[in-house]
């Protein structure tokens, strides 16, 4: 075991001055986890109560002014805001000659490549698209969880290795994202952790409804072992009664939610049509029972079948 007295990261000799634009709940704990890897968070933009108050914890004593000072400061530059401003935010700091040559210029959107930079590129930034594949809540905690968490990395041929290095240091695992994907990369990670949390919170007030005084705790060990089952083994992790082709289930269950919870009959009815389907393509589902059980989902929309 190797006991010899690590350097405090404060110590050692930064080699990169790094600014944040934006500081919702990703830009701090990327600086932070910079910070950590030797870097030296220096400037931050921050507008709202909340958004100051987060910088100020994750990032202390770095100071906050406006984002064309941020960048006057920074050799590397976080872009962190809303998928929707990026464009325009680049587009801006590009006319206004706040990028300036050399600079680093990195932005974490899930939905854009290294294009949204093409601005800043023509002002002789060096552009980055590096997105955490994970969901983050604004504060300490996120820092660690970067730990392992895979990056999309999207970035000219000629800087695709100092990408991969940031995302490194930042303690996560680079993946690399064709420009053209990134849309369809992202539709597929919002897919998969924002309705999750959709579905999971239906759930859970389902549970509260029924009776269930701790539906958290009831919930915890059943959709742990099914999210690692669906990881390991795909759709062949399909349970449940659509899998089963239980169709008189599924109908108690369309109406018990038009009963008690209206809002989640046609998300209940989506998947169900979903899951039938990559059930039986994947023969998990019997042919002779998928009959009654699509009739039930085709006709739980119009009413008719709630009171059956």
């Amino acid at each position: 075991m190797n006991t010899t007295p690590q350097p405090d990261p404060k110590d050692r000799p930064a080699r990169l001055t790094v600014g944040v634009v934006g500081a919702g709940r990703v830009g701090p704990a990327l600086a932070a986890s910079l910070q950590l890897a030797g870097h030296r968070p220096v400037a931050v933009s921050a507008v709202s109560d909340v958004s100051r108050r987060r910088a100020a914890q994750l990032l202390p004593d770095v100071p906050v002014m406006p984002p064309a000072e941020v960048l006057q400061r920074s050799e590397l530059v976080l872009l962190t805001v809303p998928d929707d401003a990026l464009p325009e935010l680049v587009a801006g700091l590009a006319d206004t000659g706040s990028v300036r040559p050399g600079q680093l210029l990195v932005h974490t959107s899930g939905r854009y490549g290294a294009r949204v930079l093409d601005p800043a590129l023509r002002a002789g930034a060096l552009p980055l698209a590096l997105h955490p594949a994970m969901t983050f809540t604004g504060t300490p905690v996120d820092v660690q969880r970067l730990a392992g968490c895979s990056f999309g990395v999207t970035a000219p041929e000629e800087l695709r290795m100092a990408a991969e290095a940031l995302v490194i240091e930042m303690g996560g695992e680079p993946e690399w994202i064709a420009e053209e994907n990134r849309p369809l990369y992202h539709a597929a990670l919002a897919l998969g952790a924002n309705h999750l949390v959709t579905l999971v919170a239906q759930s859970l007030e389902l549970l509260r409804t029924a009776g269930v005084a701790a539906p958290d705790r009831m919930l915890g060990p059943l959709l742990g072992a099914a999210l690692d089952n669906a990881l390991r083994s795909g759709d062949a992790a399909l349970t449940g009664p659509v899998a089963r082709g239980d169709a008189g289930t599924v109908a108690a269950h369309v109406t018990e939610l038009r009963r008690h919870a209206p809002q989640t009959v046609a998300g209940y009815l989506a998947m169900a049509r979903a899951t039938a389907d990559r059930a039986l393509a994947h023969g998990l589902l019997k042919p002779e029972l998928a009959e009654d059980l699509l009739g039930v989902l085709a006709n739980g929309t119009d009413g008719t079948e709630g009171d059956a």
